[in-house]
C-alpha cells in the first residue's frame, strides 16, 4: 500500500554550485490517522499505529539514502525508468534518529524547484509503501489503533505548497499525487494542525489548536480543583466520623464500667468470703488491701515462700490453706466464754414440798 507523511524543510542553505541543502524530520512512530476509503477501512476514520521496530528497523532506514526528491508527488513511484522525469535532487546518506523521528539530509538541484522553495514551498510530503496489518490493540502510550504499519520502504520525497498536516510530521491523506491545494489564486496556504479533542482527531488551524489546547488545559484544571475539594471534602467527613466513633467507643467502655445493684450485692459477698478465709488462715486486719495483696499478706503468715512468684500461684497456695484450715464458730466460742462454772438450779422450796407430801401417810406434823 502507498501512503504519504508530511512535514516541513528547516535549516537549508545555498552551496557554491546554487543547490540547497538542508534537513528535515521525515518519519515518526506512533498513532497516525487515516480515512478507511483510503486503505480499504470503509467510511471512517482508522488509527494505524507505526511502531518503534518498524519505523526504526535497519531495512526501513536503508530505504531512505540516495531516494530521489521530487516536486510535487508524482503519479507513479520513481523508479530508474522514470527518474530523469520526476527527479529534481535526492537524500543523503546521513540517516539518523531523533527521538521519536527520523531526520535525514536533502539535496535539492533544479534550479526552478530551488526558487519555489525560497519563495514559500517548503512543505515536504514523503511517499512510500508499506504493508498493513488490521489488528486491534494499544500502544504503550494508552492509544487504541486498528491496523499497523510493517516492513515500510521509502520510495521518494515530494516538495508541496501545502500537506494536510501542515507543518506536523504525521501520516498524510492521499495516495499517489499531490495533496497541495490548486493555489492559482495566490493565496497563501494556511497551515494546519491535526488535534484529538474526546478521542477525536480535528484538523483546524495552529491558531484553532492553540485554543483548543488551552480550553482543553483549562478544562483539565477545573476537573482538577474538583477532584481536590472533593478529596479534601471526604478527609473532613472522615475524620469527623472517626471523631464520632471514638465518643460512641469511650461511651461504651464508660457504661460498661457502670456496676448494677447486683454486680455490687456480688462483690461485697466475694469480698466478705475473701476476708473470712484469710482471717481463717491469718488473722490479720485486711482493710484497705487489694484482693491479691489480702492473699499475699495470709499465706505468707503462715511461711509460705512466694518472692518473685506469679499470681496464679499465690492464688492456689491461699485455696490450698483456707481448705485446710476450718472456720472459727465465733458464736460457740463466745458461748463457751461466758459459762465457766456449774450453774445451780433454784427449785424454789419444790423438793421439801415433795417431801412433805410422800411421808403424810406417817401421821405426825
Amino acid at each position: 500500500m502507498q501512503f504519504t507523511d508530511n512535514t516541513t524543510l528547516a535549516n537549508t542553505r545555498l552551496t557554491s554550485d546554487g543547490y540547497l541543502v538542508g534537513t528535515v524530520s521525515v518519519a515518526r512512530t506512533g498513532v497516525q490517522v487515516y480515512h478507511g476509503s483510503e486503505i480499504g477501512g470503509g467510511n471512517g476514520l482508522i488509527n494505524v499505529y507505526r511502531d518503534e521496530s518498524e519505523v526504526f528497523a535497519l531495512d526501513s532506514l536503508a530505504s531512505f539514502v540516495g531516494k530521489p526528491v521530487t516536486d510535487n508527488h508524482p503519479p507513479v513511484e520513481v523508479k530508474a525508468d522514470n527518474w530523469k522525469q520526476f527527479a529534481v535532487g535526492s537524500i543523503g546518506e546521513g540517516v539518523l534518529r531523533d527521538g521519536e523521528h527520523i531526520k535525514v539530509p536533502v539535496t535539492l538541484m533544479d534550479a526552478d524547484t530551488i526558487k519555489a522553495v525560497q519563495n514559500g514551498k517548503r512543505e515536504i510530503s514523503m511517499g512510500y509503501t508499506a504493508e498493513l496489518e488490521w489488528v486491534d490493540g494499544v500502544t504503550p502510550q494508552g492509544e487504541h489503533y486498528q491496523a499497523k504499519q510493517k516492513n515500510i520502504r521509502i520510495n521518494h520525497l515530494a516538495i508541496v505548497d501545502k500537506g494536510r498536516a501542515g507543518s506536523t510530521c504525521r501520516i498524510g491523506d492521499a495516495l499517489w499525487g499531490d495533496t497541495s491545494p490548486n493555489n492559482n489564486t495566490g493565496e497563501k496556504p494556511v497551515a494546519t494542525r491535526t488535534v484529538m479533542v474526546d478521542g477525536l482527531p480535528i484538523e483546524t488551524t495552529d491558531n484553532g489548536a492553540l485554543a483548543i489546547e488551552k480550553l482543553q488545559a483549562d478544562k483539565a484544571a477545573a476537573e482538577k480543583l474538583t477532584r481536590d475539594a472533593q478529596v479534601a471534602a471526604d478527609k473532613v467527613i472522615a475524620e469527623k466520623d472517626a471523631q464520632l466513633a471514638a465518643k460512641d467507643a469511650e461511651i461504651d467502655a464508660l457504661k460498661a464500667k457502670q456496676l448494677t445493684d447486683a454486680d455490687i450485692d456480688a462483690k461485697v459477698a466475694a469480698r466478705s468470703e475473701l476476708i473470712t478465709k484469710a482471717k481463717a488462715i491469718h488473722d490479720a486486719d485486711y482493710s484497705g488491701k487489694s484482693d491479691a495483696e489480702i492473699k499475699a499478706l495470709a499465706v505468707s503468715a503462715k511461711g509460705v515462700d512466694i518472692k518473685d512468684k506469679p499470681q496464679a500461684y499465690v492464688d492456689a497456695s491461699f485455696d490450698i490453706l483456707a481448705k485446710d484450715i476450718k472456720p472459727k464458730d465465733t458464736f460457740a466460742d463466745a458461748m463457751r466464754g461466758t459459762v465457766s462454772a456449774p450453774v445451780t438450779m433454784q427449785d424454789n422450796g419444790q423438793s421439801d414440798y415433795e417431801k412433805r407430801i410422800a411421808n403424810a401417810y406417817k401421821g405426825g406434823n
